[in-house]
């Protein structure tokens, strides 16, 4: 069982143990491929690694014995290049795919929001909208 004291103990053997270090220290393992670096997390099997591209990361993907994974789709991948690539296509067609999904609101649609809902470029919208006199009834 572990105890509130020896938690602290642990975390006074090695508090300047870092986690999840970036790819720029020098403590990190990097493993740099074609556009991409790999920055070990932790785990054995599987090994975690944080996927960088450029200077962001945009997921994670995971050594195996006999493959690589990378948790968006169900495939096995025979190198971590692979992983990644399968990673990153996977991301921008599912970014791809949201932005078709997302039609703009009509103002008449802004107009039934909430007031507290709406955010500021809906209001500028709504500025800016002039209804048409034939939507307009007498009550």
């Amino acid at each position: 069982m572990i105890s509130p004291f020896s938690l602290q103990e642990a975390q006074l053997d090695n508090p300047l143990e870092k986690i999840l270090l970036p790819p720029t220290d020098p403590n990190a393992e990097v493993m740099e491929i074609l556009g991409y670096k790999l920055v070990y997390v932790n785990g054995t099997c599987p090994r975690n690694y944080r996927v960088y591209k450029a200077d962001s990361m945009i997921g994670v993907i995971f050594q195996h014995i006999t493959h690589w994974s990378n948790g968006v789709d169900s495939l096995r991948y025979a190198e971590p290049i692979d992983a990644s690539v399968g990673l990153d296509e996977f991301l921008n067609v599912a970014r791809i795919s949201r932005t078709a999904t997302e039609q703009s609101v009509t103002e008449e649609e802004l107009l039934d929001k909430e007031f507290d809902s709406l955010t500021s470029e809906d209001w500028e919208r709504l500025k800016r909208y002039v209804p048409q006199a034939k939507d307009l009834v007498a009550a």
